[in-house]
């Protein structure tokens, strides 16, 4: 049985500054999830993973298109409708330090828990229920009950707000770069925690720009990029045999222990008729192809790197924006902006979209 779906979802919005474009954040995104299952989004800064969290969390508006959950649509939700959905879908945040109050207790997040879903619930079952859900995420309620926000770790902090959402009936958790501000330690605690979560029937939406993570913890996986799925599939396979460039490079891009950086260079970047003409100037070049020392050489090619990074920005931006499409299709700017490119099945449970 689904329990979630995200069906041709995209969210638009408006520039603040001078002249008000609009920004494609999510250009109609679709999937599913099954109980019991970790879906990791992957993606660079700005390709729309946080947006699809906040989606789902009723946090934005989507600008068209629908998520359902249990096969309701979420937007009809209001009033005590919209307080059960959450107690079925919860999420948590990057920076936990943000979460709480540092003039209260940290413990006072499950006060807040209980005066809304359970104050009928008498004191004795109250702690009993608290010492579970802390005993779920490997926690001493000696250790963390009572203390205050700054008398607690990152990693206690965040496992604490993990507790409270499962104070609640929760079936979907929305984890947002969860583990990005914890020590190696304490992220493979956290992890572990998921993957048990996982097992108990949570199913479990892990945002992450780190592969790593998303190899070690998801079962499948989808790759983002400006705001569009480019590849999506089983995480075996993603990871395994990548097919779409975009997913490559993301993969090539990640360090490697036992291994010193070494410069390799960059294939040219293909741009349109009407695109900014591209190239490494003159001296650049010369450096890069010479017998010079390895801090002169080093510097070329962090030089050459921005150089390749802006003709790719701007060929994906032209991509993006429709520039020449634009005019030739007849749709409006936002239009082609929306359209994502078309997803193939390469092989089961692995799709991969057409290069924009």
């Amino acid at each position: 049985m689904t329990t979630l779906k995200f069906d041709q979802v995209s969210k638009l919005f408006r520039s603040t500054a001078r002249g008000g474009g609009l920004t494609p954040a999510l250009r109609k995104v679709s999937f599913e999830m099954q109980p019991g299952e970790v879906i990791s989004l992957i993606g660079e800064s700005g390709s729309g993973k946080t947006t699809i969290g906040r989606v789902l969390l009723r946090l934005a508006k989507p600008t068209s298109g629908t998520v359902t959950f249990d096969g309701k649509d979420i937007a009809s939700y209001s009033g005590r409708g919209l307080k059960d959905y959450y107690r079925h879908v919860q999420g948590v945040f990057q920076d936990p330090f943000s979460s709480y109050n540092p003039i209260y207790r940290a413990d006072r997040v499950y006060d807040l828990v209980r005066s809304s879903y359970f104050p009928e619930v008498g004191d004795k079952e109250w702690s009993d229920k608290v010492e579970a859900a802390l005993d779920a995420v490997a926690l001493n309620p000696g250790d963390v009950l009572g203390k205050y926000p700054h008398q607690l770790s990152g990693g206690q902090q965040q496992r604490l707000l993990i507790a409270r959402a499962l104070l609640l009936d929760v079936k979907v958790l929305v984890a947002d770069e969860i583990i990005s501000m914890l020590d190696a330690s304490t992220r493979v605690d956290v992890l572990n925690l998921l993957v048990k979560l996982k097992r108990q029937g949570l199913a479990i939406l892990f945002i992450t720009h780190d592969l790593s993570l998303g190899n070690y913890v998801s079962d499948r996986t989808i790759i983002l990029r400006h705001g569009a799925i480019v590849e999506m599939g089983a995480t075996g396979k993603i990871f395994g045999n990548p097919q779409h460039d975009y997913t490559k490079m993301l993969l090539t891009a990640v360090p490697e222990l036992h291994k010193k950086w070494q410069h390799a260079p960059l294939e040219p970047v293909a741009v349109s008729a009407n695109g900014a003409g591209g190239g490494l100037d003159a001296a650049t070049a010369e450096i890069l192809t010479s017998d010079a020392p390895a801090s002169a050489l080093a510097q070329a090619s962090i030089l050459a790197e921005l150089t390749h990074a802006e003709q790719v920005v701007k060929r994906d931006l032209r991509a993006v924006f429709g520039g020449g499409r634009a005019v030739a299709s007849g749709k409006s700017q936002v239009a082609v902006a929306l359209e994502p490119p078309a997803l193939h099945e390469f092989e089961p449970d692995h799709l991969v979209a057409e290069p924009e």
